[in-house]
């Protein structure tokens, strides 16, 4: 009786395996039922509609919260700034070149009786920089929550964010600490729309099944041809990147040899692969940089202070599942678009990480942006299991990595980012897969 008990209780503690078997019986279903499931699939739209409703506000605390929250100061920061900026530069180049290079868009099946709206009008479209930028800016505080276009909010949050900083700094100044009730506030309203998001995550094995069953029951198993592609492009971005990117860094700049770096990475990327958050895998970080001889200023520099830097894998792969959608449905896009795409996957990226699911919640939002269909999205997810943990080692590694130069490349840690008002607690967060810093 001690085994069935055990998978059972597996089975309740992996959203994998629930995501995993709700696409097989999709499948299996439609393939029973064919064209008389109707529009079954309108289940895994509407799961993506509560989770761009969310995702939007959500971005808006978490900017607020890094805000109030963390402390980045002086030569360490330009480091890990310019460290960041040169990975996030390479990944958007593997993500443009292998999309536009494989075309894994292709063959991608359209949901049957789509077509275009007026708003999202296929072909390149010119792009005048100025009047572009001009245009992100927001014009008042609620059409960007209310069309969830990233950039607006994002540079609402960081006006706010900055107001607020000074504010708190004034406070701390003149020795009052009225100020803990706005951070208070932003905390417990970022914890509460990552519960609410969990909640509506934990709905994706009904989505799944409910899109694989109607793709399945009106196009066949052709279907799976293209999710195929497409897992294996974006994997293959991610694997470049590690394998690339990064390990040029360890040989060329840090001089690490590779089989102690790679060593000393095992736990935390078995637990990122389990976790499917580099977040919650932090507290295996820490230990496993500190195991490497790596400073405590550095590592906190990078694995919690820049965290939202570090996140090359969501910005690799949202920017080429932007452009796999757009191939999709035969919408082309110029240079100037895509780089533009690739600004705002950089931005989505930044105001979300450490959230649950953060690359499919944030790719919702991007797509709204760049007024790019969200049809094939609830098909997406059934793949997106796989490459939620593909992400979050990636990330994991850029923390490390991050870590790592800072240390070799002869920069004093700054002190005062190792006693920021932050202090690491290991336990998780119920229903989150985000760490908390408290």
């Amino acid at each position: 009786m001690a085994e069935p008990r055990r998978n059972v209780w597996l089975l309740r503690r992996s959203p994998a395996a629930r995501v995993a078997i709700a696409m097989v019986l999709g499948g299996l279903t439609g393939a029973a039922l064919g064209t008389r499931l109707g529009g079954v699939g309108q289940v895994g739209g509407a799961v993506i509609g509560l989770i761009k409703t969310l995702a939007t506000p959500l971005i808006l605390f978490a900017v607020l919260d890094v805000f109030l929250r963390s402390t980045i100061r002086g030569r360490n920061a330009l480091l890990m700034v310019g460290i960041a900026g040169i990975n996030a530069a390479l990944a958007v180049a593997i993500a443009l070149a292998l999309a536009n290079t494989l075309q894994p868009g292709r063959f991608l099946a359209v949901p049957a009786g789509w077509a275009p709206s007026p708003e999202a009008a296929p072909g390149v479209r010119p792009v005048h920089l100025l009047d572009d930028l001009i245009g992100l800016l927001p014009t008042n505080p609620v059409d960007p929550f209310r069309g969830g276009s990233v950039v607006p909010v994002v540079v609402l949050a960081v006006v706010t964010g900055a107001a607020l900083r000074r504010y708190k700094v004034e406070q701390i100044t003149a020795g009052k600490c009225e100020y803990l009730v706005i951070e208070a506030f932003v905390t417990g309203a970022l914890r509460t729309l990552e519960r609410m998001l969990g909640w509506v995550v934990a709905l994706l094995p009904v989505a799944v099944f409910a899109v694989m069953a109607q793709a399945v029951g009106t196009e066949g198993f052709a279907a799976m041809r293209g999710l195929a592609a497409y897992l294996g492009v974006v994997v293959l971005g991610l694997t470049l990147q590690v394998g690339l990117v990064y390990q040029s860094w360890l040989v060329f700049v840090a001089r690490v040899p590779l089989r102690e770096f790679w060593g000393a990475l095992r736990a935390p990327l078995a637990c990122a692969a389990g976790a499917s958050s580099s977040l919650a895998t932090l507290p295996v970080t820490l230990r496993s940089l500190k195991a490497m001889g790596v400073s405590d200023g550095s590592a906190r520099m990078s694995a919690c202070v820049a965290t939202n830097l570090n996140n090359d894998g969501i910005l690799l792969y949202e920017a080429m599942a932007v452009l796999i959608v757009a191939q999709a449905f035969g919408m082309p896009l110029g240079l100037g678009e895509q780089l533009t795409i690739a600004g705002l996957s950089v931005l989505a990226s930044v105001g979300i990480a450490g959230v649950p699911e953060a690359g499919l919640i944030s790719l919702a939002v991007v797509l709204t942006s760049a007024k790019l269909p969200l049809d094939l999205l609830p098909l997406l997810l059934s793949v997106d299991w796989i490459l939620g943990r593909c992400r979050a080692m990636t990330n994991v590694v850029g923390d490390v990595l991050g870590a790592v130069l800072l240390d070799r490349l002869g920069v004093p840690p700054d002190p005062e980012a190792a006693e920021t008002s932050e202090t690491l607690d290991t336990r998780p967060v119920e229903g989150s897969s985000r760490t908390a810093l408290a």
